[in-house]
């Protein structure tokens, strides 16, 4: 199993590495293909850029999801004073990135640092706080740009990216620190699953196909699934905060978020698995909280839904979570689709 969790980590900081906020997905997209395809599959890419891979099984089709894209920014305008203003993508929170480095991706490929600030992060000068609202936030990119022009002959313009700093560390002690934990680190967790799957150290018990999604974060990125699955899993962030029973250190299964209560039969099964497993996990309800699977039910499909994942704190935030937390999603996820 330490192979695997290494395997896992290592992916981790492979896929938050490549920016990719809603909408600029391509590059964390080419990157799963080329690594299922490196493990013997057969991915395929949709229209709208989800990736689809079965790995094999028959019988009673199940789908794992999990989004690799992530909150972020696009320039909304360029400032008279070469400042950019931003907009968010996804339900990003500007107090979280104040202060925060970043990157700029122009349409033709080129690519500019710059710092997130308030428009007066100064103590020293600023009479009051400014709040960290979207309309007080701008980017300030680090070139000599003093105006609109000084910017536009850079190549940047209205609608280009903006990807925060992922920031990812795994410490000795197995904490997880990192931007975009939400969900890149159970994107990972299911590439250690399909490694495993084609090591054959993971026999399937049924149809089994892995859905990397890539407009989660704006709610439309399970809207399209194989037409006989019968069941679906996000496979997303566990919450973890006031009120709630996971910690980062445990796989959450979803009872209940936003969107209502998840199939009673699927998280019942699913929780006695991870009971028979001896696994450390909890039932909650998040407050707060949407998923692909839910996606795909407005869209229509007739199938079982459920959600899982590792406990992560700080949501939206410079998030935490725990390689315990890794391993008992893994562990329950292996049990349920294995032999």
């Amino acid at each position: 199993m330490t192979d695997t969790l290494d395997y896992i980590g290592e992916q981790l900081k492979a896929l938050t590495s490549i920016p990719s906020p809603t909408g600029f997905t391509r590059a964390v997209t080419d990157y799963v293909m080329k690594t299922l395809e490196e493990m013997g599959f057969a991915p395929e890419r949709s229209t709208k850029g989800n990736v689809l891979v079965c790995l094999g099984g028959e019988g009673e089709p199940l789908v794992l999801a999990s989004h690799v894209d992530t909150l972020g920014a696009m320039v909304r305008s360029i400032k008279d004073n070469g400042r950019l203003r931003p907009t968010t993508l996804g339900g990003h929170q500007w107090s979280t990135a104040d202060g925060e480095n970043c990157t700029v991706h122009t349409r033709d490929g080129r690519v500019y640092t710059g710092v997130v600030l308030n428009t007066e992060p100064s103590s020293h000068v600023a009479d009051e706080k400014v709040e960290t609202l979207e309309k007080n936030m701008e980017i300030l990119l680090d070139e000599n740009v003093d105006t609109k022009d000084d910017v536009a002959s850079l190549g940047i313009q209205t609608g280009d990216i903006i990807a925060m700093d992922p920031r990812a560390v795994i410490t000795k002690s197995g904490y997880i620190k990192s931007r975009f934990l939400d969900d890149k680190l159970s994107a990972s967790v299911l590439l250690g699953l399909a490694r495993a799957v084609a090591a054959g150290e993971v026999k399937l018990a049924r149809k089994v196909s892995l859905l990397f999604t890539v407009y989660e974060e704006v709610g439309h990125g399970g809207a399209f699934v194989p037409a006989d699955t019968c069941e679906m899993i996000s496979v997303d962030m566990g919450c973890v905060g006031d009120d709630l029973g996971c910690t980062e250190r445990m796989v959450s299964i979803c009872a209940k978020d936003s969107g209502g209560p998840y199939n009673y039969e699927l998280v019942s099964a699913l929780a006695d698995t991870a009971k028979r497993l001896s696994l450390d996990y909890a039932i909650d309800v998040y407050p707060h909280y949407g998923s692909d699977v839910e996606a795909t039910l407005r869209a229509g499909y007739d199938i079982r839904h459920g959600l899982i994942g590792p406990g992560v704190y700080a949501s939206h935030n410079y998030e935490r979570s725990h390689m315990d937390g890794v391993h008992n999603t893994y562990e329950l996820l292996r049990a349920y689709v294995g032999e």
